[in-house]
């Protein structure tokens, strides 16, 4: 497939991860490089317009444009386990340092201790600080310097922040990791095939039944801003054909709907039931599902109904962007959104709460739960709609077998 892609990342990496991305044939890559990660944000809000997709050289860029809101389009970061950190451990082995006595910021401590065990590489004394919301370099550089002071001998420092490296190289033996070919092709594969799958996505067709009492007073207009057309259904039922593209869009990745409250403006009874499926029929039952939901919850209430028993609430405007953490008191507005009872939310923001900032598998989830595998799979698929858990990556057990998906939550 042709596809525009937007690398973003620090000066001396764009350029060479860009030049991996073009032997691809088909993929263009713009460079978006920044003086200081936090800048990522920006670039990418700035940039939107040019690009079908975000290739980041790192889980920090990444992270920073998530939390702000800024991703519209399909996006990946290049992970630094596997072979970047191997190529690390090489590195540091040709310069006399002991690989097994090191401090990595940045990375997951699950990922690190798996590739580091896969090599035979003892992980006893390896430190490390996984990325969370809100840690700088700042946090980072402490870190290194803590765990040296604390060491009985020398500690080499392996950084993913440029940032932290340029201050840490001039007080201790430093390594800043940079992404190898192999995951640099790994990313873009990932990157293509999350493109390729939205863009089949936003051809679905997405059906909606709106009912409003007193006629259908700016129905039309918001029908139009959202690419679609409207027609009679039965009685003072509207039917709003469109696709899930500008669907999407729209409601800020299914979290909210504008226009629900523009039409409540209007109307003392709206409600909305939004439909995606694999066809028209398929679509036009969910919608029905999700119009009798929109009904029991009140005179003005939307809700998007998607295949596998997923129902989303959405909300009236705009409140924190797909991604972001929600405000923890919300529980029950967050229970009634995502279809998942108050008790099971708060078991789910226990097991975060216990996992401190390390990620957590969809088997780790179930077993601390009590459930079976697909039921927690199914959990975290919602949570993930609504922008309250994030997909950073996968962790293969053994040789063979399905690799499980880790999850962040952000309950």
């Amino acid at each position: 497939m042709d596809i525009e892609i937007g690398v973003v990342g620090p000066h001396d990496l764009v350029d060479d991860v860009a030049a991996v991305c073009e032997q691809q044939p088909g993929v263009t890559a713009w460079r978006f490089d920044y003086d200081h990660e936090s800048q990522a944000p920006a670039l990418v809000e700035a940039h939107a317009a040019r690009v079908e997709a975000w290739l980041f050289t790192g889980v920090v860029p990444y992270t920073l444009a998530r939390e702000a809101g800024t991703l519209t389009r399909p996006a990946v970061f290049v992970d630094y386990t596997g072979d970047t950190l191997l190529q690390a451990a090489v590195a540091l082995l040709r310069d006399g340092h002991d690989v097994a006595r090191v401090s990595v910021d940045t990375l997951a401590s699950a990922d690190v201790t798996a590739t580091l065990t896969g090599a035979g590489i003892s992980t006893a004394k390896v430190r490390t600080l996984p990325y969370r919301a809100g840690l700088d370099s700042a946090d980072v550089v402490a870190f290194h310097r803590r765990t040296r002071r604390g060491a009985d001998g020398t500690v080499a420092a392996v950084t993913c922040l440029s940032s932290a490296y340029e201050v840490l190289r001039d007080e201790m033996p430093a390594l800043r990791l940079v992404p190898s070919t192999h995951s640099v092709r790994i990313a873009l594969r990932q990157l293509m095939l999350q493109a390729d799958s939205q863009l089949q996505e936003d051809a679905q067709i997405a059906l909606g039944l709106v009912e409003l009492d007193g006629g259908d007073d700016g129905l039309l207009k918001e029908a139009a801003a959202l690419g679609g057309s409207l027609a009679r259904y039965t009685g003072g039922t509207h039917l709003l054909v469109t696709t899930r593209g500008p669907l999407y869009e729209a409601s800020g990745g299914f979290t909210a709907l504008p226009m629900l409250a523009r039409l409540a403006d209007r109307h003392e009874r709206v409600h909305i039931g939004l439909g995606l499926g694999r066809n028209a029929a398929e679509a036009e039952s969910l919608a029905r599902r999700a119009l009798a939901r929109a009904r029991r919850i009140g005179p003005v209430a939307a809700v998007v109904s998607l295949r596998g028993d997923t129902d989303m609430v959405l909300e009236t405007t705009a409140g924190s962007p797909a991604g972001s953490p929600a405000e923890p008191a919300n529980l029950a507005v967050i229970a009634q959104r995502v279809g998942l009872s108050v008790p099971t939310l708060q078991r789910l923001r226990a097991v975060h709460v216990a996992a401190g900032a390390d990620p957590l598998t969809t088997r780790e989830v179930a077993e601390r739960l009590g459930v079976q595998q697909r039921t927690a799979r199914r959990m975290l698929h919602r949570l993930e709609l609504a922008g309250l858990a994030e997909r950073i990556g996968n962790l293969t057990l053994g040789a063979s077998g399905r690799p499980l998906t880790l999850y962040r939550l952000l309950l």
